[in-house]
C-alpha cells in the first residue's frame, strides 16, 4: 500500500518562507512519471502549482513561478516545494500526489498553510 505523508505546514507572515515536504512508503518515486503539488483554497478547486518529471524537469504554475520551487530527493524517497514570498492568497490545503498510471495516482492527506497580512 503505498501511502505520501506531508509535513512542513503551518501559520506564516507574508514575505516569509516555507519548506513543504512529502515522505512516499510502499513505491519508490525515482520512477513515478511525475510528481507534484496541487493546493486548494477554501471554496476553490483544487490546482497545481508544481510539478516534476522522472528525468528531473520541474514546471510551475504561472501564478507562482519564480516563488515555488520543487524538488525531489530520490535517495530519501521525499519530495519538497519551497515557497518563497508567501502572499495571503496562497493559503490554502497543499497535497502532494505521484503518479505513474491512471490506476497508481497517489495523494497526501494535505497539509494546511495560512499566510497572514
Amino acid at each position: 500500500q503505498v501511502q505520501l505523508v506531508e509535513s512542513g505546514g503551518g501559520l506564516v507572515q507574508a514575505g516569509g518562507s516555507l519548506t513543504l515536504s512529502c515522505a512516499t512508503v510502499g513505491a519508490r518515486i525515482f520512477s513515478a512519471a511525475v510528481v507534484a503539488w496541487y493546493r486548494q483554497a477554501p471554496g476553490k478547486q483544487r490546482e497545481l502549482v508544481a510539478s516534476m518529471t522522472r528525468d528531473g524537469r520541474p514546471n510551475s504554475a504561472d501564478s507562482v513561478s519564480g516563488r515555488f520551487t520543487i524538488s525531489k530527493d530520490v535517495a530519501q524517497n521525499t519530495m519538497s516545494l519551497q515557497i518563497d514570498s508567501l502572499k495571503p492568497e496562497d493559503t490554502a490545503v497543499y497535497y502532494c500526489n505521484t503518479f505513474w498510471s491512471a490506476e497508481h495516482d497517489y495523494w497526501g492527506q494535505g497539509t494546511q498553510v495560512t499566510v497572514s497580512s
